[in-house]
């Protein structure tokens, strides 16, 4: 005869242990990482409650939230417990955050150095496992009218287009432009590619009256700049 074991669920718990009801009762500011986790999951598995499920995905990770936000939904299926469901669950939580980052530190921003550039596209780029190509148009006064993604590839590099990125900047009315884009592995010293595409973009803006003010390459581990290194 098959027997179920039961699962730990949160509603069984007492209140005061419930994360929903803590943040309801005390606010969100009184719950710990695990139980914020734990309120997106829901539930554990047979064996543990959501928290406790929560802290050992968290301890995988060293405890650190920006190595957390970095987990594919293959990596958090791999725990007992957690379906693709709810590692999309939490995925797409982590990305509405690191988006809110984003949007908050570009919202009519002036660049003035490549230290501003760098705080726009750290929180956008910095979980990615692979790179992406991106495009800050500036007005005459350096603040910014868009900035968009350019293009998105593999661990081994992205392809960027100088005929497609000089048509969104024109259509944005820009008299300036700053590219960024992000190295997966750490690392902030341009590649010949890198270099390449840098030079191919700066004649190209010459020719449309553009400016290529930098080229800004984002990792954990802080930035390049192209106009600091005085290559542009």
């Amino acid at each position: 005869m098959k027997t179920f074991e039961k699962r730990i669920s949160i509603k069984s718990w007492a209140e005061e242990d419930r994360p929903r009801e803590k943040l309801l009762s005390k606010g969100r500011h009184h719950l710990s990482e695990a139980e914020l986790l734990a309120i997106i999951l829901g539930s554990g598995n047979e064996s543990e409650s959501a928290v406790e499920l929560s802290r050992r995905v968290l301890k995988s990770c060293g405890n650190h939230l920006d190595k957390l936000g970095k987990l594919e939904v293959s990596d958090l299926t791999r725990f007992h417990g957690i379906g693709p469901a709810k590692a999309v669950g939490i995925v797409a939580a982590l990305e509405l955050g690191r988006r809110r980052r984003g949007f908050r530190s570009g919202v009519a921003t002036r660049i003035k150095a490549s230290a501003d550039v760098y705080k726009v596209m750290q929180p956008l780029l910095e979980d990615l496992p692979h790179e992406e190509f991106w495009m800050m148009s500036l007005n005459r006064a350096n603040r910014i009218i868009s900035n968009r993604r350019i293009s998105s590839g593999g661990l081994s590099g992205t392809v960027a287009d100088p005929r497609m990125i000089y048509k969104s900047a024109l259509e944005q009315l820009a008299t300036s432009v700053i590219f960024s884009h992000n190295h997966p592995s750490g690392n902030t010293k341009p590649s010949n590619a890198d270099i390449q595409l840098t030079k191919k973009l700066v004649v190209a803006g010459e020719i449309l009256e553009i400016a290529v003010l930098d080229h800004v390459i984002v990792s954990d581990n802080g930035f390049f700049s192209f106009a600091d290194e005085g290559m542009i």
